[in-house]
């Protein structure tokens, strides 16, 4: 498949590329010997633990909290 690099340095991926990826919204770029290589970056456990904290309202000062009850009443 072709690709054309635009003006400002940017690829548009083909879908049937795209489509093998369906949750991934970043790529690693990296040269390696003269060709360029896109790894899918998917978020990792902890960053998905935040988010959902985040949508739960749930704010660092609460979470800081709660440890310091649980290890008093350890």
């Amino acid at each position: 498949m072709l690709a054309k690099k635009t003006s400002k340095n940017q690829i548009t991926l083909p879908k049937a590329i795209v489509a093998d990826f369906p949750d991934v919204d970043y790529f690693e770029v990296s040269s390696v010997n003269g060709h360029i290589v896109l790894e899918p970056v998917r978020p990792n456990q902890a960053d998905q633990v935040r988010d959902k904290l985040e949508a739960l309202g749930v704010s660092e000062q609460d979470v800081e909290y709660a440890i310091k009850s649980a290890r008093k009443n350890s």
